[in-house]
């Protein structure tokens, strides 16, 4: 569902907190973005290619002569076996990418093809206001999304300025200030939407459904204002050797109305048809009923049929 929009020009790609998919109409406003994180590819060791402007020019000079291109159209080597080693060709075209010089301009299989920015960014939405601007409008869009919340939090939605930048636009745009009491019931200051107050009246209430979320949902991604509002201590260990996980390689958290309850491991296999559960652990305190048990594995069907998967069991012990 997703491709067709970035291959229309719905959605760009590019890198807030994550690899991200971002509205179209964004862009004007993050020229600022290209700019920095252009600037930092550019400056880490990391990212260093090793091959010379020549070269590098020559990679920009072949996507615009042949067109969009892969990774697999060029042919330098990585020397390194570590896990994210990047070939010296990859490392340039990432570093054009970064700087908006190059666009994600389609995927096929997930492979990215990338073209000269100018032929996937519309002419009228290259150009932004300036950078202080930019600035404000990103904070304001971050606070829309997320309600509430601190400079840092707000800073943190989008990653594209520093902590001390993001205070500018507080100084500037004088939000409302709210009172937000944790999951341990202390308080913080924080900074609300301008119809926080209307926003707080229409709020339904939380379901009692139990939810399996994405490590990636919008819910978790900032794990310190998860903690405290939820008092949910989560990390995604995909990265993370085996042997220093706490729990286990791609982990879900389990969401019941407005309180976490547990994770849980999922694996899959499509073709043969399963779903098993390989692994669980539920929130101290908490005590999985024969009713949790019972949305639980409602949850579960829910999960396996967004894949095409009709048998569901379990590997490790249902709870109890």
């Amino acid at each position: 569902m997703l491709w067709p929009l970035l291959q229309g020009r719905q959605l760009f790609e590019h890198f807030t907190h994550d690899a991200s998919l971002i509205p179209m109409e964004t862009l004007p406003i993050w020229q600022r973005q290209f700019r920095r994180l252009g600037e930092k590819m550019g400056n880490s060791d990391w990212y260093k290619t090793g091959l010379g402007q020549d070269e590098i020019a020559n990679i920009r000079k072949r996507i615009e002569m042949e067109g969009a291109l892969s990774t697999h159209a060029f042919e330098t080597k990585t020397k390194s076996r570590e896990m994210w080693a990047r070939p010296p060709h990859k490392k340039a075209l990432d570093q054009m990418w970064y700087a908006g010089e190059l666009a994600t301009c389609y995927r096929e299989s997930f492979i990215k093809y990338y073209n000269l920015g100018e032929r996937v960014f519309p002419a009228h939405l290259r150009q932004g206001p300036n950078d202080r601007d930019q600035i404000d409008m990103l904070c304001d869009q971050a606070l829309d999304k997320i309600t509430f919340g601190t400079n840092g939090e707000v800073q943190r939605y989008w990653e594209a300025m520093s902590a001390r930048t993001a205070k500018g636009w507080q100084e500037r745009r004088n939000p409302v200030p709210v009172s937000v009491q944790t999951a341990d019931g202390g308080r913080y200051d924080a900074w609300g939407a301008p119809d926080i107050e209307q926003r707080l009246s229409d709020a339904p209430n939380p379901t009692i459904r139990l939810r399996i979320l994405n490590p990636f949902d919008p819910a978790i991604r900032d794990r310190t204002r998860l903690q405290k509002l939820f008092g949910f201590e989560y990390r995604n260990e995909m990265f993370v050797p085996q042997a220093k996980r706490r729990w286990g390689y791609y982990v879900y958290p389990l969401l019941e109305g407005d309180r976490f309850v547990g994770r849980c491991e999922i694996k899959a296999d499509r073709a043969a048809g399963w779903l098993r559960v390989t692994g669980f652990w539920p929130e101290p305190k908490v005590k999985w009923s024969a009713s949790r048990l019972e949305k639980s594995e409602a949850e579960l069907a829910r999960f396996a049929r967004l894949a095409g998967i009709r048998d569901v069991g379990w590997i490790v012990p249902r709870p109890v």
